[in-house]
């Protein structure tokens, strides 16, 4: 192997950070832990880059160690049973007040309520922007499942929030906005 060629696919390792970052955060909320895994990735990736088949896409490849290594970590975290990750501590003490904070806060918890597989897909598609044939390359499923699981994913967000289409949870902003604002006229001080 050439020097050249090392540099040009390090470079490559490298560009794609920013996309394996994305990918982590759906599987860990907690951003330390997302970039603990990309780091993982990137060093199993490093370690077995012998392995990688020219030709092949290298986002798809690096994607599918991390997830690889997602489910090796939860298997192992299930067997020493940590403390609760939601504590108290963590929250923020203030809440934004922004409508639209709220609204994106809701969706955001409506992602995380979703299977693992389901929110997986989501991710890569609606967010990474990755296609259906690497997603189901990825998670090493069918291409039709991987439809499958996007539909559904996008109808149990809409069913959480209580919308009926994508668009009128967009439209819904004015409307969630005046509600409030009557809400606050009419409430006695």
């Amino acid at each position: 192997m050439s020097s050249s060629s090392a540099t040009r696919d390090d470079a490559s390792i490298v560009d794609l950070i920013p996309a394996l970052r994305a990918f982590a955060r759906t599987f860990y909320r907690n951003p330390t832990d997302a970039d603990d895994l990309v780091q993982d990735t990137l060093v199993k990736a490093l370690n077995s880059f012998d392995s990688f088949e020219p030709g092949t896409r290298m986002k798809s490849w690096m994607f599918t160690i991390m997830r690889n290594t997602f489910y090796t970590r939860v298997k192992v975290y299930s067997r020493e049973a940590p403390g609760a990750a939601d504590c108290v501590a963590v929250r923020p003490a203030v809440e934004a007040s922004q409508e639209w904070s709220v609204k994106s806060r809701e969706v955001k918890e409506a992602i995380d309520r979703l299977p693992p597989h389901h929110r997986e897909v989501l991710v890569l598609i609606g967010v990474l922007g990755v296609s259906y044939e690497e997603t189901a390359q990825i998670c090493g499923c069918a291409m039709g499942t991987v439809k499958s699981r996007l539909n559904r994913a996008r109808l149990h967000i809409l069913a959480e929030l209580g919308e009926a289409s994508a668009q009128s949870l967009v439209e819904s902003g004015p409307k969630f906005t005046s509600a409030r604002y009557e809400a606050d006229t009419t409430r006695p001080r």
